[in-house]
Parts: C-alpha cells; sequence; structure tokens
C-alpha cells in the first residue's frame, strides 16, 4: 500500500516531492500548500511518517507520536530496531519520537485499515473541522499564513483482534492565547459497532485573528477550488 510513496535504500529511506505530495492529496485528501511539489518549503506529510512506521514495526495496543522535524525531500531517514521508545532519524536529527506499550500486531490487513482510516480522518480536519471550531471563539486563522502544525498524536487499542475498524469522531477542543492556540482532535476506534479504541491529534495555531465571514468564505472557496484544480491536474 505505501510502496509508491517512498524508496528504500541500503540503510535509509527517502521520500520525493512528488511521492509526499500524491501521497497527502490522494491518500489523505489533504491539500495543505505545504505538500505541494513546487512549495518553496516543501514539506512530508506527517500522516506518511505514521503510517511508515505502523507498516514497519505493526501496532502496539498503546502508541504515541511527537513530531520533532520538518522531514523534506533531502532527509535521509533511519528506522532503528524497534524497542518501547525510539526516534526516526535524519542524521543527528530527531525527526518523529515513537512511544509504544503493550502486545503488537503484525497484521496486514489491520495495519492497511487503521493507515487508511486514520489519514483520511486527519486529512478532512482542514477547513472542515479547524474552522468551525475556532469559529466557536470568535477567532480564525491567518488566511494569508494558514500556520496549523502536527504536533503529536497517539492512539489507544484495548484489543488487537480486529482488522478493519472505523474511525468515529469525538468532539474536539480547541484554546488559545492571544495569536497561538492548540486544537486536540479525537476519536473512537469502532469494529462492527463496538468501540475497541481511542486516540487523539495535536496540533499547534499560529497567527490567530479576529472572526471574519467574508475571509472565511473566500478561504473556503480558495480551498475547494483548488483541491478541484489538483484532483484534475
Amino acid at each position: 500500500m505505501l510502496s509508491p510513496y517512498y524508496q528504500q535504500h541500503a540503510d535509509y529511506v527517502s521520500i520525493s516531492r512528488e511521492q509526499g505530495s500524491r501521497f497527502a492529496k490522494s491518500v489523505a485528501d489533504d491539500f495543505n500548500p505545504l505538500h505541494d511539489i513546487d512549495a518553496k518549503k516543501f514539506c512530508v506529510p506527517g500522516d506518511l511518517l505514521f503510517s511508515l512506521v505502523l507498516n514497519q514495526y505493526g501496532i502496539s495496543e498503546k502508541m504515541e507520536f511527537t513530531f520533532a522535524g520538518m522531514v523534506d525531500e533531502t532527509s535521509q531517514l533511519t528506522f532503528p530496531a524497534g524497542a518501547d521508545e525510539f526516534a526516526i532519524t535524519d542524521g543527528d536529527k530527531i525527526m518523529l519520537k515513537v512511544k509504544r506499550e503493550g502486545a503488537v500486531s503484525q497484521c496486514a490487513k489491520l495495519t492497511n485499515s487503521l493507515i487508511k482510516n486514520y489519514v483520511e480522518f486527519s486529512g478532512a480536519a482542514f477547513p472542515h473541522v479547524i474552522i468551525p471550531l475556532m469559529a466557536k471563539q470568535d477567532v480564525m486563522i491567518n488566511p494569508a499564513r494558514p500556520m496549523v502544525i502536527y504536533e503529536s498524536m497517539l492512539i489507544n487499542l484495548e484489543r488487537l483482534d480486529i482488522e478493519e475498524p472505523e474511525l468515529e469522531f469525538v468532539e474536539p477542543d480547541f484554546t488559545y492565547t492571544g495569536k497561538r492556540g492548540k486544537i486536540i482532535l479525537r476519536f473512537n476506534l469502532l469494529e462492527n459497532g463496538e468501540k475497541v479504541g481511542s486516540g487523539e491529534k495535536h496540533m499547534v495555531v499560529s497567527g490567530i485573528r479576529e472572526y471574519c465571514q467574508a475571509t472565511v468564505d473566500e478561504l473556503i472557496s480558495f480551498y475547494n477550488q483548488r483541491k478541484s484544480t489538483l484532483n484534475h491536474a
């Protein structure tokens, strides 16, 4: 499932601009300009790193991911031996910290299902969840530079004898002070309608400003138009 989106070298993994951009748009439905092939400050989607970790190490009952660096097409990512705590690095620089607890499943069906469902949930957050969530407190992101940074995420599974869990949105949180804020997106994992786990995605927002409906309408229109254009490119 992930093989089109990275290159495996002798002792490291690399991700080209084209691969990172294609994963963002075709798998995660994520049209953040940072993931465009020609972006000045191109960044590989955090969800692709998360997916590569699941693919490599399997799924643990408890997993926590902390994003520490921006991966681009020049990064040479080293994946160490699996442990309770480890880091994906680029040379001496830590790019992603991983903590794991409990039993581990190597079930390919579960791994692919969790990757697919999580990245779709994650990619849909902007603008469909984030903008209305901030609007409740009469604020919005800076439309000229919408800085929403992926900080961390965690998943807790109550059991591993599952194959195709679905994600269910749970009420998110948004808190802010001045121009900086934090968003927590929450979800439950359901197998045949039964709750088998839960998770959270934490994001940092900067450049917060007073809410303006006309500006929000323009931003959403621009996003939808851009998405339509890129989907048909």
